[in-house]
Parts: C-alpha cells; sequence; structure tokens
C-alpha cells in the first residue's frame, strides 16, 4: 500500500500547536479565516490534504506567510551546526548560520576596530555587550554600549565597530522578512 504522500510530507497538527499558543480555538481560526471547523479539525489530525488557499487563509490568523506555515509543517526537526572561527579587523569571531540568522560572538581587545565588517547583506544587526564597552558609529549616530546595553540597526548602513574595553559581544543578523 502507498504512503500517504501528504501525510508523509506535511504534519498539520502544527496548526493546532500555534492555535493554542495563541489562545485561539478552532472556532476562532474558523470565523477569522473563513474556513470551515470540519476543515481546520481534520487538518489539525492530518486527516486531509490542505488546499494552498485554505492554508493562506489560516496563516493569516497566526500573522505568518503561507510559505512559514507549509515550512513549521515540512520540517518538524532541529537543525545543528558547527561554528566557524574567523577574524575581522581586530575582532576575533565565532560564528553560527542558519537561513535567516546569523549569530557572532566576538571578542575584541581595548582599541579594537573594524570599519568593514563581513557578512553584510539586507539584514537587521543587533549588537549585544557581554562584557567591556564599545563605540557604534553609524552614518548619523553613535551608540556607546556597556554591558546589557543592545542596539538594533539596518545592516547595509556603513557602520563601525570600536572597542573602548576589552569587550566581549553578540552579534545577530537578522534577515529582513519579505513583504507581502
Amino acid at each position: 500500500m502507498a504512503p500517504n504522500l501528504n501525510q508523509a510530507m506535511f504534519d498539520f497538527s502544527v496548526i493546532r500547536e500555534i492555535r493554542k499558543a495563541k489562545g485561539l480555538t478552532i472556532e476562532n481560526v474558523s470565523q477569522q479565516s473563513g474556513v470551515s471547523i470540519s476543515v481546520i479539525s481534520k487538518l489539525e489530525r492530518n486527516q486531509t490534504i490542505a488546499e494552498l488557499e485554505t492554508l493562506f487563509r489560516i496563516s493569516r490568523v497566526f500573522g505568518l506567510n503561507t510559505t512559514d506555515l507549509l515550512s513549521l509543517a515540512e520540517s518538524r526537526t532541529a537543525h545543528g551546526t558547527k561554528a566557524k572561527v574567523y577574524k575581522s579587523g581586530d575582532f576575533d569571531f565565532s560564528t553560527i548560520s542558519y537561513a535567516n540568522a546569523q549569530c557572532f560572538h566576538g571578542y575584541a581587545p581595548k582599541g579594537g576596530r573594524v570599519s568593514r565588517p563581513e557578512m553584510h547583506h539586507d539584514d537587521y544587526e543587533i549588537c549585544w555587550v557581554l562584557k567591556g564597552k564599545i563605540c557604534i558609529t553609524l552614518p548619523h549616530e553613535t551608540h556607546i554600549l556597556g554591558p546589557g546595553d543592545a542596539v538594533q540597526f539596518d545592516a547595509i548602513l556603513t557602520h563601525t565597530y570600536e572597542s573602548l574595553e576589552n569587550t566581549e559581544l553578540l552579534i545577530i543578523h537578522l534577515n529582513k522578512g519579505k513583504r507581502f
């Protein structure tokens, strides 16, 4: 007997998990999406094949893109990776990368500077200082951050990091979501 490809490829029980996490009932989702209660219930139990329009309507109730909902239904496992080590200017980094984010754990000695940081795309960048003090210079502003301080900015802007003390920091690049 051939396997049910819809169930083998997708697990739409994730709809139930998202719905409950948002404090919604099946009736709430039905009213907001225009999808019948029975269709939502069958999807949550993987007892029906999902129509694209149905997924579109349900995903909007949760504030998701349809592709995000499909990705959650398709990939139910965690994805591991290994850190890579590199040097940028006077900064030493360990980095991990995923499709939607890159994380950089860095150290810089007092006076360390990097003015052409690598890895920049059209991302948001978050800098969080764990120890020490750093100065971040952007085109029209400067931020001095100490332990526990963080700032977010558009990574495509020209920016410079200067370590005012021996510094440990975390930099996170988040891909900008596609607008719909």
